[in-house]
């Protein structure tokens, strides 16, 4: 009796253990998560009671092209989309093509690797800062060495491809680890056994490397493609939203809207925030469909 006893208790000792995860899970994310969808169907301006409206907002950012917040709406989420289109592709490739390099062990592997996963350590605030004195139109290091007089933080393409360099550099770090280690996961012999054969370097790369890391590449498009969807600092900090608002994303527009220096319309905002988790929700949902399925094969 005494055992049994003892192993009830314990058994339900990591009750305890995962409590405090799940009240901050419940108190910052469930709660206002709840209360975020709540708020998008109400008009609310943050200091009276929320005033119920249906479904009024959603048909504002979805219907009524004269509406400002329609166009604001449309216009940061095309450049958000913009955007994740651009960058997960050199997030993921960048990142591959280091890490297969670094697989053949060339002297100095290490240090690279190091020097590689440094940036992925700062804030974004010292990254901007950073680039911005490399990229600065009149004494940045990039035009003066080059002899150039580009203005990569106030025209196009030059505006986004700034944003883009910044990005792959702080962020390229994490998903090179991911596939150092899953590279070097993979067993000798198989790959002793295709050189015997003759497979050269780019066979090797397309039939084994590829395909036997597949679950940390799918897992690093999956990641890239949600966390990508939430950019912010990057085109806040480095060109304003500039020009014209064409790097103005998604949630510039939100947060402006909800806590800017005008009257603050969170309604609205709400409406548009809740659109964004829904698409990002699409797209894991499909994407870990893919990774269901290629698991089960």
């Amino acid at each position: 009796m005494e055992k049994g006893k003892s192993r009830k208790k314990g058994s339900k000792a990591h009750y305890f253990f995962l409590a405090p995860h799940m009240l901050i899970f419940i108190i910052f994310f469930f709660i206002p998560f709840i209360y975020g969808i709540y708020i998008s169907f109400t008009k609310w301006d943050m200091f009276s009671k929320p005033q119920w409206i249906g479904f009024e907002n959603y048909l504002t950012l979805f219907t009524n092209k004269d509406s400002s917040f329609y166009r604001q709406f449309w216009n940061g989420f095309g450049n958000t989309l913009r955007f994740v289109i651009m960058i997960v592709p050199f997030q993921i490739a960048v990142p591959l093509i280091i890490a297969l390099a670094l697989y053949a062990k060339p002297k100095g592997a290490r240090i690279f690797q190091g020097i590689i996963y440094i940036p992925t350590l700062f804030s974004i605030s010292a990254v901007i800062l950073t680039w911005f004195f490399i990229l600065h139109p009149s004494y940045g290091l990039i035009n003066k060495l080059f002899g150039l007089e580009i203005n990569w933080f106030g025209e196009q393409p030059y505006a986004w491809t700034s944003i883009i360099i910044v990005t792959i550099w702080w962020i390229i770090g994490l998903n090179m680890v991911i596939y150092v280690a899953a590279l070097g996961g993979i067993d000798s012999s198989i790959i002793e056994s295709a050189q015997i054969d003759g497979a050269g370097w780019g066979r090797r790369i397309i039939h084994i490397y590829i395909p036997l890391i597949k679950f940390p590449l799918l897992f690093t498009i999956l990641s890239a493609t949600t966390s990508q969807f939430n950019i912010y600092g990057q085109p806040l900090m480095l060109t304003k939203g500039g020009p014209t608002e064409s790097t103005f994303v998604l949630i510039m527009y939100i947060r402006n809207l909800a806590f800017g220096s005008g009257k603050p319309i969170a309604g609205i905002a709400s409406a548009m925030a809740v659109i964004l988790g829904f698409v990002i929700g699409i797209f894991s949902v499909a994407q870990m469909i893919v990774l269901i399925k290629l698991q089960d094969e």
